[in-house]
């Protein structure tokens, strides 16, 4: 079969002040039907900008995608305009950001939030928007989901508004998951309830995901391959098992040392 995402010689860079900057450099790497694939590296290794890249995310300007192919389920997604983006995101590839609080407005409750998302890709009334968007926080397990609907973002906990962000993510059932660090600002207990639902949710629904982190721990559970980033280039590219075990790369034998270090 052929993969639901093929990346093929991606570059992106950005014109900064002090000149250009290259933030990714000849990225390449597919992703099958129901595939968990994790990419790692340090900060500024090219992780994110790569992750906003397949959806045509990158800010223009001061980014740009300078060469490269992605295809998404025979999608050729760089030819696509910002107008059929909009049909692209949410219906074939949805994203979790790192961040709820900004993502989501918090002028606006949680419901018209979840119903606007639902009615622009999906051909129903606000009424059946509004009973989908409270059944995909039933089902991320959000206590109360009638009243949570009615909430704003700033009445709801950290771990909270991320199981919302996970629900809008889900609530056209993309064939690809992509998760920016979706943890980051949470404390660890909830962080561990979060990859949790994320995972389960993958698995569920046959979803093709990328996980974006900093954790192998969090790799290591939920991933069947990893792409190591380094400098913008992918370093290494392995199965998640044969990685912890025979790393190739310097630079993953370093990184799999340092966390190996810490949990000592």
């Amino acid at each position: 079969m052929p993969p639901l995402l093929k990346v093929e010689n991606l570059s992106v860079e950005f014109r900064t002040e002090n000149g250009v900057v290259k933030a990714v450099e000849n990225v390449s790497f597919e992703v099958a039907e129901g595939e968990p694939v994790g990419i790692v590296g340090e900060s500024g290794s090219g992780k994110s900008v790569t992750a906003l890249s397949l959806l045509q995310l990158v800010p223009n300007p001061p980014g740009r995608i300078t060469s490269g192919r992605i295809e998404l389920d025979g999608v050729d997604v760089l030819s696509k305009s910002q107008g059929e983006m909009r049909d692209i995101r949410g219906n074939l590839a949805s994203m979790i950001f790192q961040e709820p609080m900004t993502a989501l407005n918090p002028v606006f409750t949680i419901g018209n939030q979840m119903t606007e998302v639902i009615r622009v890709h999906q051909k129903v009334s606000r009424k059946e928007a509004l009973e989908i968007a409270i059944n995909m926080l039933d089902t991320v397990n959000i206590p109360s989901p009638e009243k949570r609907v009615k909430q704003h973002p700033h009445e709801l906990s950290g771990g909270q508004r991320q199981r919302v962000m996970i629900a809008m993510a889900l609530s056209c059932n993309p064939k690809l998951l992509i998760a920016d660090e979706p943890t980051t600002a949470l404390d660890v207990t909830v962080q561990a309830q979060v990859l949790k639902e994320i995972h389960q949710q993958q698995t569920e629904r046959n979803m093709g995901m990328i996980l974006i982190t900093h954790d192998l721990g969090v790799v290591a559970e939920t991933c069947k391959r990893v792409v190591v980033m380094y400098k913008g280039k992918i370093v290494e590219v392995a199965e998640t098992e044969q990685l912890f075990r025979n790393p190739q790369h310097p630079y993953t034998q370093k990184l799999l040392n340092s966390a190996l270090t810490l949990r000592d």
